[in-house]
């Protein structure tokens, strides 16, 4: 069997890959193309979706560190106490009252007495916070539609299906902690 990929059809246009997977093949004889090609559009994709991330936050005037801390918030329903923050986070309890600090003085949280314990803090987003939050969140997420819109419904399902086949592998051969991050 032929491991040389068909040229690409009329309806699909060359990519970078192509032209960087052609230059590797004559160099190294036993490159699969297929899978050269995969992986080496896998990074690029988060390459680029990593760079439309950074750009979002500098729109929004964000820190990645309070990008972080908000995104983490929210996932927790807009409050939390400042311990969970500190696991979710991953971040000893100081770093966190640090970052929380400077989010208060931004607006973007609150610290508010716990109601079933008066002595406990609970953190809120504010409105603010949670819209620069969304805001810089919708800037990734349209650019995620926009880069999978053109797959069809059924292809997406079938792409999400695949590449969580390709994470289990991954993930069983003794990742990383990062892949949890």
């Amino acid at each position: 069997m032929d491991p040389t990929p068909a040229p690409p059809g009329p309806s699909e246009r060359r990519d970078w890959t192509d032209g960087h997977v052609a230059r590797w093949q004559p160099v190294l004889p036993g490159l699969d193309p297929v899978v050269e090609g995969a992986v080496t559009r896998m990074k690029k994709l988060s390459v680029h979706l990593r760079r439309v991330r950074e750009q979002s936050l500098v729109d929004f005037d964000l820190e990645r560190h309070e990008f972080d801390t908000l995104h983490r918030l929210a996932g927790r329903g807009g409050s939390a106490a400042p311990s969970e923050l500190a696991q979710d986070l991953d971040l000893a309890p100081a770093s966190v009252s640090g970052r929380l600090d400077a989010l208060e003085q931004r607006g973007f949280v609150r610290r508010v007495r716990s109601a079933a314990d008066r002595r406990r803090v609970v953190v809120e987003l504010t409105a603010s916070g949670r819209e620069t939050w969304h805001g810089a969140m919708d800037v990734l997420g349209r650019e995620e539609y926009r880069l999978l819109g053109v797959l069809t419904p059924e292809e997406r399902t079938l792409l999400n299906d695949m590449l969580r086949r390709v994470m289990v592998a991954a993930e069983a051969g003794g990742a990383p902690d990062a892949w949890h991050h």
